[in-house]
């Protein structure tokens, strides 16, 4: 039988052995020294970061020197005048390089796990593989390189 620090039997308190032959722990109350002990840092832990954080954000706020003016007030819409008639004709020089953007980052995005692979793959196979996907991505950088892609002005 458990007896708590204060020699009250588990019974006597209500806590009952769970179904699976469980016995909640002493600590596990909220009103129990080992818990308070436990807890207690953690609190100060968290009000701590809470206190950092909008320290900064304060900071962040009332720091800055802010001069504003008609340009900066302005909103930017990728150098077009947003005041004049949204039907000008769109550079196709934009939507190559987002497109080129989104090819290649994409491409790079698939490389990320090749390192968290290698744990469970054996490197002969991993190499290759990823060697042959750099040198597609390798070709197709020199494809549009070559073609002009990457020139913006002409």
């Amino acid at each position: 039988m458990f007896v708590f620090t204060d020699g009250v039997p588990r019974e006597k308190r209500g806590i009952k052995p769970l179904s699976n032959g469980f016995k909640p722990n002493a600590f596990l109350s909220a009103t129990s020294p080992y818990y308070i002990q436990i807890m207690t840092p953690m609190f100060f832990l968290v009000l701590l970061t809470l206190i950092i954080a909008a320290v900064f954000a304060a900071a962040a706020h009332i720091l800055p020197k802010r001069k504003s003016d008609r340009e900066k007030s302005s909103p930017y819409e990728c150098g077009f005048d947003p005041l004049k008639s949204a039907r000008l004709p769109f550079s196709f020089r934009f939507f190559l390089v987002a497109i080129l953007f989104l090819l290649f980052d994409l491409e790079i995005a698939l490389l990320f796990p090749l390192p968290a692979a290698t744990i469970y793959s054996f490197p002969t196979q991993l190499i290759p593989i990823s060697t042959v996907f750099m040198l597609i991505l390798a070709l197709g950088l020199v494809f549009e390189w070559i073609k002009g892609g990457l020139e913006w002005a002409e």
